[in-house]
């Protein structure tokens, strides 16, 4: 469910277009009107924005974005703009690179997205890059990381509810005689949580902890002190298993940095505002019993601050 408060009325696309230029213009940017646009429109008005503004300008908004703004704010707003999958390549494809490398960022694009999701950012990094996000992934990782997030960024997952219990039992077993052997990087854990559904990772984790009195992350907390590989793996299954608590976790670790990480705040804000930001929202308020737009103001400022807030759904821009 969508946090974005969109206006009764359908925008017309020319005319956001239009006033985008006109924010432009001038001895300074107006960057109220931007927010009061881009921050109020999905992602198929933002798309149409750009159509728009292309075919009445003969230029490209994202490149005038780019260049009419600066430092986090200009990030927060680029990232919104883009399609959603065009977002997806572009993360992943930053993350491959050496100073912004990330798997923490692979993984969570994997297994936080749809299947069709997925395939779709797989196809725009095909647009974008000339090259395969998976050859990419498999170039810039190594070992037991690319043991696992290759499977899990090519993985095209059954969506439906359709639940095999005995299945469940079974691999639910499978996972705990392999975690009790710190075979942490065995392949039937990385079949297991690469392959199936959503839904039957559900009722596998859900057997874990009824038949064997752990929750499998709990299980999986015992050694990752030190083993990054062990941390990405738990990370993953909070992922596939419940979403919100982790990037309730990843704002929470950003928020209350000794200094902001506004790359993950900016990250997290774009890529879930128009996916589950109310059920992140109502994690975060439960786990830090202070609401997230609360928190957001307190730690950032000016431009930025009021377009978080407008895209989390409490701004007044």
């Amino acid at each position: 469910m969508s946090s974005l408060k969109v206006p009764a009325s359908v925008p017309d696309p020319y005319e956001d277009a239009e006033q985008l230029k006109k924010a432009f213009k001038g001895w300074g940017t107006n960057e109220d009107l931007i927010i009061q646009i881009l921050a109020h429109r999905n992602a198929a008005q933002r798309k149409l924005i750009r159509d728009s503004y292309a075919a009445a300008y003969g230029e490209d908004l994202l490149k005038d974005l780019d260049s009419e703004l600066s430092s986090d704010f200009q990030r927060v707003v680029l990232l919104w703009t883009l399609s959603p999958a065009e977002r997806d390549a572009y993360l992943v494809n930053e993350a491959t690179k050496r100073l912004t490398a990330s798997n923490w960022v692979i993984m969570e694009t994997a297994c936080t997205r749809s299947s069709d999701d997925l395939f779709k950012a797989r196809q725009a990094y095909h647009a974008r890059y000339k090259k395969s996000l998976e050859e990419d992934v498999a170039y810039h990782t190594s070992g037991d990381f690319r043991k696992l997030l290759i499977p899990l960024i090519t993985a095209f997952r059954y969506e439906g509810d359709e639940v095999n219990m005995t299945l469940a039992r079974k691999e639910a077993n499978i996972l705990h005689e392999k975690i009790s052997d710190k075979a942490y990087n065995d392949e039937e854990i990385i079949r297991i949580i690469s392959t199936r559904s959503k839904a039957q990772l559900s009722a596998t984790f859900n057997h874990y902890n009824d038949h064997h009195g752990h929750e499998i992350i709990k299980d999986l907390e015992a050694d990752d002190d030190d083993d990054e590989y062990l941390k990405l793996l738990r990370a993953a299954i909070e992922c596939l298993k419940t979403p919100e608590k982790y990037f309730e976790k990843v704002l929470r670790l950003a928020i209350k940095k000794l200094g902001t990480d506004e790359w993950d705040l900016t990250r997290v804000v774009a890529t879930r505002a128009e996916v589950d930001m109310e059920r992140i929202k109502e994690e975060y308020h439960r786990r830090n019993s202070v609401t997230l737009d609360r928190a957001i103001a307190a730690d950032t400022s000016g431009d930025y601050e009021k377009m978080l807030l407008a895209l989390i759904g409490h701004g007044d821009a």
